[in-house]
């Protein structure tokens, strides 16, 4: 009996009761999960709500006061849903066992038995009946199991309203890696106060345009370590701040007066998005103003905010221009009135003009024609001449031949004006040897200067007209001249005295001249608008159409004056022996090159090549040239030998610059094909012909250099260095050196030009020496270095910097290549905006 009980109590110790603690253990776990679940959510879910509103921002955005109250407001919630967690109690090993024995549906409580105990006295019959009994009952405990939580809490919230909270932390969570989400700790810190230094400033200065200085940039790398900026006067200062809080103030401080203004945003604060490369909103804001005086420019947060950083300006003021006459007005050979004078001014000058008013002005007079109005030529801007000259046929204007006092007028691109001092003079008129042409001048003239002169004028007609057979011999004359009387008597208006005045001057012209002075007149004209046109930048299509009304106008001048010396021999200009002859071909290449200059932005040396030109047909009008002696003739051979060797030595070099350079171009050969790039044979072929030539044109200079010796001249030592210069040129010619020959081909050309000037100085010695320094008829030798027209000879003589510089072939495909690129660059749609504004003003600037 002892041993059925030891083994009895061997199989209850070890099989069913390892099963069964396991099966306690999740009893017990499943008990604590129901209990103690209901009792947590409430304060989960106000953690949760906690966590999501850290995590979305909703602590940083809001002030320090609401932030707190929110804080607060959890905080209470916390405690409130901890206060459950008092009625917490742990199960029991009674309540776990029920709990089995109920899941598992066990009868007569099989677990509990297992730890009852047997009543009353040792009795061996009872214990191992009761041993049998727990035995039996021990069977029933194979296979338990335990069972999932029942928290309840879906019959509390039937409407799930508890999985909001998770879901909006699964977003909040998700929010916060952005770079928008806040932190956990945001309701714990205070808000963060205003913003000091903004995260960047942008600051500026933009030069008055007429300055042609490009806009400084005060913010950039190369001048953070610059305080005090040099600008001109006028210029605009901008400075803006992006991401500040819009609340910033600018101000400047006037150094001299001590006076602090504030300058106005120009379009506010404005929000940006795509400033900001995370996407969040930027505040932007623009103050501009103009500097006018040194001082400081200082940048704050607020009204009341430390500086946050500053500028100091010293403004250089822009002072009026000058101008001033270099020489009292004169007449020239044609009448035209020609000024000299000189303009100064910071950033040049644009535009001058004449100010004429009458010397001696009659008290009760009532001129019908205002003063005669002449805009000047300007001297080329930020050059160093600044001496211009401006000559204008005024002969026409019924103020010609009156006493005038004349002051210069010019003005700035700041519209400053600056005045010269008043010269008095007789303005020039146009000398007329007709008498009965010059007695309608001079009624013409009183006419105009006061209309109350009207009965007087009729008096001096009838006066003329009284013996027409004596004093008008054409008919054609004494019909107009009574056609004139007749409007005359009938005016009533200004405007029909105006139009008998000049009526008068077309019938004095008629008698005195002729139909040559239609031709003479239009030529003035085209000349004139022409002149006008480069002076307010008209379009490449307007200058070549005045270009060809100036051809065309300058074609009847010449023919028309050809034909009336063919008329009058005697009275024919003799071309001088000791100059060139001037060809129409030479005024063609004149008038090609202003053409040219224009298209290629050298707007001043064609306004100043058109006043040559202008020069030019004045003395081919009134020029009266004398033939010199037989000596001189040799020197003016030699004169046009040098100048042939220039122009060659010119076109040579052209020719070899044009070589190289289609030599050297990239990508021509798929463009052009076969025969189109030249093969190594054929320009080395083209080199060894240039050679030839350059070696040709060496010969010709010595040839001529020994002729001048034969004269008593003594070669200057241009001559030599410009035949050192050619021997270098035609060995690298040789050798295929295009580029290096263009260079010493250069150098020749400007050693001739140096030797020419030595030349023409010892020539013109040597004229002096046998004339006195005048030529017969009392005209000065001044003038020898010009041709008939009055123009230097550039390509036969030194140039002495009183004339424009023609650029040669090179450079002014070096201008077009310039040009060409500025039009690329500003026909970008990326470049910024000030790029572009710098850009527009240097093509304004042609």
């Amino acid at each position: 009996m002892a041993f059925d009980l030891k083994r009895l109590s061997d199989f209850l110790k070890r099989g069913p009761i390892v099963g069964l603690r396991r099966t306690r253990a999740a009893t017990r776990a499943t008990i604590l999960v129901e209990r103690l679940w209901p009792l947590l959510l409430p304060l989960a879910i106000v953690v949760s709500l906690f966590v999501s509103l850290s995590w979305l921002g909703v602590f940083r955005a809001l002030p320090d006061w609401p932030r707190l109250g929110l804080v607060g407001l959890f905080t209470l919630a916390g405690l409130a849903a901890l206060w459950p967690l008092r009625l917490f109690r742990s199960p029991g090993a009674g309540e776990i066992d029920r709990r089995i024995e109920t899941s598992n549906a066990l009868r007569h409580a099989p677990l509990r038995s297992q730890d009852d105990k047997l009543a009353g006295r040792d009795d061996p019959f009872a214990a191992a009946l009761w041993q049998e009994h727990r035995k039996r009952l021990a069977g029933d405990l194979k296979g338990l199991r335990g069972e999932l939580p029942r928290t309840g809490i879906p019959d509390r919230d039937p409407w799930a309203l508890r999985a909001i909270a998770p879901l909006l932390l699964v977003v909040a969570f998700a929010y916060s890696l952005g770079p928008g989400g806040g932190a956990l700790t945001d309701g714990f810190r205070a808000a963060a106060g205003q913003q000091t230094i903004p995260p960047r400033i942008d600051a500026w200065v933009t030069p008055p345009a007429y300055t042609g200085k490009a806009p400084l940039y005060m913010t950039a790398d190369a001048n953070q370590g610059q305080s005090l900026f040099t600008v001109p006067e006028g210029s605009i200062v901008a400075v803006r701040v992006t991401g500040g809080t819009g609340t910033e103030r600018l101000s400047y401080l006037d150094a001299h007066t001590a006076e602090e203004t504030a300058l106005e945003a120009g379009a506010g604060a404005t929000p940006v998005t795509a400033a900001n490369r995370a996407g969040a909103a930027q505040t932007v804001t623009q103050f501009s103003g103009t500097l006018a005086a040194d001082g400081l420019l200082s940048l704050r947060p607020s009204e009341e905010g430390d500086e946050i950083a500053n500028w100091s300006f010293t403004v250089t003021p822009d002072a009026a221009p000058q101008i001033r006459f270099a020489e009292e007005p004169t007449r020239a050979v044609n009448g035209a009135l020609q000024l000299t004078y000189e303009v100064e001014d910071d950033y040049g000058v644009v535009a001058a003009q004449t100010l004429f008013e009458p010397a001696d002005p009659a008290p009760d007079a009532r001129p019908l024609y205002e003063a005669p109005e002449m805009r000047l030529t300007l001297p080329r801007r930020r050059g160093s001449e600044i001496v211009a000259r401006t000559s204008r046929d005024l002969t026409e204007h019924p103020w010609a031949g009156t006493l005038v006092d004349l002051t210069l007028e010019a003005e700035d691109g700041a519209a400053q004006t600056g005045r010269s001092e008043v010269e008095r003079f007789t303005l020039p008129e146009r000398p007329f040897t007709n008498p009965l042409a010059m007695a309608l001048v001079e009624q013409r003239q009183l006419l105009a200067l006061d209309a109350n002169a009207k009965r007087r004028v009729l008096d001096l007609m009838d006066a003329i007209t009284l013996r027409p057979e004596d004093t008008i011999p054409e008919l054609t004359h004494y019909l107009g001249i009574m056609s004139a009387r007749s409007r005359l008597d009938e005016a009533r208006s200004d405007d029909q005295l105006r139009g008998v005045a000049d009526y008068l001057w077309e019938i004095a012209v008629t008698i005195e001249d002729g139909s040559l002075t239609d031709a003479e007149r239009r030529l003035r004209m085209a000349q004139e608008a022409l002149r006008e046109a480069l002076e307010e930048g008209a379009s490449d299509e307007e200058i070549e159409r005045l270009m060809a009304e100036l051809r065309e106008a300058m074609q009847e001048f010449l023919r028309e004056f050809a034909e009336r010396a063919m008329q009058n021999p005697e009275q024919a200009m003799p071309m001088p022996q000791d100059g060139q002859e001037m060809r129409q071909s030479d005024l063609e290449r004149m008038m090609d090159q202003i053409e040219q200059l224009a298209k290629s932005g050298a707007r001043d040396e064609a306004q100043q090549l058109l006043s040559q030109l202008q020069d030019m047909m004045n003395n081919l009008q009134a020029g009266r040239q004398q033939q010199q002696g037989g000596e001189q003739s040799e020197m003016r051979q030699q004169m046009d030998q040098l100048g042939e060797i220039m122009r060659r030595q010119q076109e040579l070099m052209n020719e070899t610059f044009q070589m190289q350079q289609g030599q050297q171009q990239p990508g021509q050969q798929g463009q052009q094909g076969e025969g189109g790039q030249m093969s190594p044979e054929d320009f080395a072929d083209a080199m060894r012909q240039l050679q030839q030539g350059q070696g040709q044109l060496r010969q010709d200079l010595e040839a001529m250099m020994d002729a001048l010796e034969g004269m008593g001249l003594q070669p200057g030592e241009g001559f030599g260095e410009s035949g050192e210069a050619m021997d270098r040129a035609g060995e690298s010619l040789g050798e295929g050196q295009g580029e290096r020959a263009v260079g010493e081909q250069g150098q020749a050309l400007e050693a001739l030009r140096r030797g020419a000037q030595d030349m023409m100085q010892q020539m013109q010695q040597a004229m002096e020496g046998e004339g006195g320094g005048q030529q017969p008829g009392g005209r000065s030798r001044q003038g020898a270095d010009r041709d008939p027209l009055g123009r230097p000879r550039a390509t036969t003589g030194p140039d002495f910097g009183d004339t424009v510089r023609v650029p040669d072939e090179i450079d002014v495909q070096r201008a077009r290549r310039i040009l060409e690129a500025i039009r690329e660059r500003l026909g970008n749609a990326l470049s910024p905006e000030l790029e572009r504004d710098y850009l527009e003003r240097l093509l304004e600037m042609r």
